[in-house]
């Protein structure tokens, strides 16, 4: 590739990459200024209209610790859920020989093409009316105990070691369980991160099924609270725009650390380096 070439490629990279990285930039900026500037300018502001009042102003009216705790809780109910399935799932489909494997995977890919817009109502008088679990953390998180994402990502990340390894330890002796958790998961540590990192945008970000199960203001997550106020709330404050943003960088700021300590994680699909030797 010539240098012109090079040139070329990295400077539609580094747009693309302006282009994406600005929204959050301009919301980390919306949600210092003491007064909204939705004029271009605004996108680099004075330094005496910043101000931090924005993230107090907002913590005064929904509490952003009570709504980040609901919103952990329920991410790790259901990353726990998704992993301990997944796993148990995905070996299942790649490892072990047994009637109807085939027609189970074809079912987790049909799951796939199923909103869950379709599941609400049935979900809502299952969970709701019938188990009583509103406004609890166990209504929130059954709906997503079961990722069919995270099931299909462990059953190819199965599906590419070695047959040899498991022939050998059930020669040894071993049972499935002892296979699992001494061959396969250690060989598989990327499928495990990368699995939990998709699935920790779904349930940090969402919004209609808290909405739904949750009416206690000290249950919801923090995307439900933050709506909340936008909706009822935000009119009366001084500066809403700059605490709905405030409130915005505290929800993305989870999600964005993560993604900046974990990302090479999803480069690193070979495991082939793991089983050699």
């Amino acid at each position: 590739m010539s240098k012109l070439q090079t040139a070329i490629r990295g400077i539609v990279l580094a747009l693309g990459a302006l282009v994406f990285l600005f929204p959050f930039y301009y919301m980390i900026i919306g949600s210092l200024q003491t007064k909204p500037d939705e004029s271009i300018g605004g996108a680099f502001p004075n330094p005496a209209n910043i101000t931090g009042a924005n993230f107090a102003a907002i913590n005064d009216r929904i509490n952003l610790f009570s709504g980040l705790l609901n919103s952990g809780i329920f991410t790790a109910g259901v990353l726990i859920c998704t992993l301990v399935f997944g796993v148990l799932v995905g070996y299942a489909l790649a490892v072990l020989q047994w009637r109807g494997r085939g027609v189970t995977f074809a079912l987790v890919l049909l799951v796939q093409v199923v909103p869950f817009q379709l599941l609400i109502i049935p979900l809502y008088v299952l969970i709701a009316r019938n188990y009583g679990l509103s406004d609890s953390y166990l209504g929130m998180i059954l709906p997503f105990a079961i990722n069919s994402t995270a099931v299909i990502i462990f059953r190819q990340y199965f599906l590419q070691l070695p047959k040899e390894l498991f022939e050998a330890a059930r020669i040894d002796g071993a049972g499935e369980f002892k296979l699992l958790w001494r061959i396969a998961l250690p060989l598989v540590r990327p499928a495990l991160v990368t699995a939990a990192l998709l699935t920790f945008i779904g349930p940090w970000n969402e919004f209609l099924w808290p909405f739904l199960i949750t009416k206690q203001a000290d249950m919801q997550p923090l995307a439900v609270s933050l709506a909340n106020y936008i909706s009822n709330v935000a009119a009366t404050a001084s500066n809403p725009f700059g605490a709905s943003l405030a409130g915005a960088v505290v929800l993305a700021a989870p999600v964005v650390v993560l993604f900046i300590v974990f990302q090479r994680y999803f480069v690193s699909t070979d495991v082939g380096s793991s089983v050699k030797g």
